[in-house]
C-alpha cells in the first residue's frame, strides 16, 4: 500500500483535509481536489490506483464524474463517499463499476479496513491468469473486461471480476450469497444480499449464454455457476 496513488474528491475544506493527511500518515500519496474541474486534471496527472469521491459536488455530479473515470481507466478502484444514503445512488454506482460506497460520518479505521479489503482483492484479481475461456466466453480479469458470445468485450469494475471468479473456482456448485459477501468485502460491511443480486443481474447479461453456460439462483441461498465444460 505504501505511495499507492489515491485522488481525494471532497469539496468540504476541513474534511478533505483530514482525510488527506490521514491517508498520507497510512502511506498512500494523496491530491486532494475539491470539484470535479481539479479532480480530472489530477485524475490525468496523477494516474491514481484508488479514487475516492464524494457525489455532491459544486460543480458537478459525483456519480458522472466517476463514469468518465472509469471510461479512461478500467483498473482505477472507485469509492464513493459520501452524506447521500440513498439507494439508488448506490444502485448506480455499484452499476457502473464503483467498488465500496461508505456514508458520512464513518470512523477513519473503517475507511482503512474498506480500502485494505479492496486492495487484497485487487491484488487476487492481479494474480489471475491473463485469459480465462470457458463456453463462448474471453475473460481477461487484468484488463477487466470479457468478451461475451457475440464477440463484444464488455468492460467490468472489480467487484463484477471477483464475484466471476468465485463462481467459476467453484464451478457448478452453490455458493452462498454470504460466502460472496465475506471473501469478497469482508466481515461487517455494507453489502447486503441485494448488493449481491444487483451484481448477478448485471453479470447475467453477458454470462448467459444458453444450456452450456448459465447462472442459476438457489432460492435464499445464492447462485452456480453451470458450465458443461
Amino acid at each position: 500500500m505504501s505511495n499507492l496513488p489515491l485522488l481525494l474528491v471532497e469539496d468540504e475544506p476541513n474534511l478533505g483535509k483530514t482525510l488527506r493527511d490521514y491517508l498520507r500518515s497510512k502511506k498512500f500519496n494523496v491530491e486532494l481536489a475539491i470539484n470535479c474541474g481539479e479532480a480530472r486534471s489530477i485524475f490525468f496527472a496523477l494516474r491514481p490506483a484508488i479514487a475516492i469521491i464524494d457525489i455532491g459536488l459544486p460543480d458537478g455530479s459525483g456519480i458522472e464524474l466517476a463514469r468518465e473515470f472509469r471510461q479512461k481507466r478500467k483498473d482505477c478502484v472507485l469509492l464513493f463517499c459520501t452524506a447521500l444514503n440513498d439507494p439508488a445512488l448506490r444502485v448506480e454506482g455499484l452499476e457502473l463499476g464503483a467498488e465500496d460506497y461508505i456514508t458520512k460520518p464513518f470512523e477513519l479505521k473503517e475507511l482503512t479496513l474498506r480500502l485494505d479489503r479492496i486492495l487484497r482483492s485487487r491484488e487476487i484479481t492481479m494474480q489471475s491468469p491473463d485469459e480465462r475461456r470457458f463456453g463462448k466466453l474471453v475473460f481477461w480479469p487484468k484488463r477487466f473486461e470479457i468478451k461475451d458470445a457475440d464477440g463484444v468485450i464488455v468492460s467490468l469494475g472489480q467487484k463484477e471480476c471477483a464475484i466471476l471468479e468465485l463462481l467459476l473456482e467453484k464451478k457448478n456448485e452453490v455458493v452462498a450469497r454470504d460466502e460472496m459477501i465475506e471473501t469478497i468485502w469482508g466481515e461487517n460491511s455494507f453489502p447486503t444480499n441485494r448488493t449481491i443480486d444487483n451484481y448477478i443481474v448485471k453479470i447475467r447479461k453477458w454470462a448467459d449464454t444458453g444450456d452450456d453456460l448459465k447462472i442459476t439462483s438457489v432460492r435464499g441461498v445464492g447462485y452456480k455457476l453451470e458450465w458443461r465444460g
